[in-house]
């Protein structure tokens, strides 16, 4: 009996570790290849009101879609935990110039709403991973609004 107690206790304390490592890293590229491979975010819906192609503004670029996973289509803030944002950003002639994520991370990241934020060139390559001082400063003025820009849904 003493045993089975001692190796539920391990077991929990591993678990818990795991569960730590994951909260404490998300992993720019294998979030690439879940929204890109294994979820395609271009399947993805939009916020109800921001479809489509869009003005945007410096840093993402005079043109913009974004994108929103099914979690993240619950109406009102904050978003759950898991909710992925993907914002392809595009010049002026429409061509891909980047493409950014916000991805919420229960304890990742409490001062900036849990986000995790991404920067990705037109074929992955990550450029900017985490919590950003440019991203979190910048969205932090919808912090009412669990740091989104484009969509009051």
């Amino acid at each position: 009996m003493k045993r089975i107690i001692i190796l539920v206790i391990a077991i929990g304390m591993v678990v818990i570790w795991v569960m730590a490592q994951a909260v404490e890293s998300p992993n720019g590229v294998a979030l690439w290849e879940q929204i890109t491979i294994e979820n395609p975010y271009s399947h993805w819906s939009q916020f109800p009101d921001h479809t489509g192609m869009q003005k945007g503004q410096a840093p993402h670029g005079p043109l913009h879609i974004v994108y929103v996973n099914l979690v993240g289509l619950k109406k009102g803030w904050p978003k759950p935990d898991g909710t992925v944002i993907v914002k392809e950003n595009y010049t002026a002639d429409k061509t891909l110039a980047a493409v950014t994520v916000m991805y919420k991370v229960k304890g990742y990241n409490p001062e900036a709403g849990d986000w995790y934020w991404v920067k990705y060139a037109p074929d992955g390559l990550v450029q900017k991973e985490g919590k950003p001082d440019g991203c979190i400063n910048c969205h932090s003025v919808q912090a009412e609004h669990d740091f989104i820009m484009v969509s009051s849904h």
